[in-house]
């Protein structure tokens, strides 16, 4: 009878006679490495690809008002740091959180009614 270690608190007991061929793999590493490929927490600011979260915002933006006087653009996205660390998310019984800032850009025209020309009227940047 072998007895291994299953997390932190659990040992799990083999009663079979045929020995374990291969180690069980770390199922949700793939899960955990496919998140963070999505999210490209680690990587810059500016040196984001068009991946990830970064695809979905820059695939939503520009979104333009009616009549077209007003355009509001996504410029970037970052994680702040986490309020509680991960032990102390455990503790409490609480979803361990980053916050997401995303900075956007909001473009005011002023159109003429004769020409039906565009000029930029205002401009505003904002977490």
């Amino acid at each position: 009878m072998a007895n291994t270690l299953v997390g932190r608190k659990r040992i799990r007991k083999f009663f079979g006679k045929i020995k374990e061929v291969a180690e069980m793999p770390n199922l949700i590493e793939v899960q955990k490495a496919s998140y963070d490929q999505f999210l490209m927490m680690d990587e810059p600011e500016g040196g984001r690809g068009d991946e990830g979260l970064q695809t979905v915002f820059k695939s939503v933006f520009p979104i333009s008002d009616f009549s077209a006087t007003a355009l509001l653009e996504f410029v970037k996205y970052t994680f702040e740091q986490p309020k509680y660390d991960v032990d102390e998310c455990r503790q409490r019984g609480i979803t361990f959180a980053a916050p997401l800032k995303v900075t956007l850009r909001l473009i005011v025209f002023d159109v003429d009614p004769d020409t039906g020309a565009k000029s930029v009227k205002d401009i505003k940047e904002q977490d």
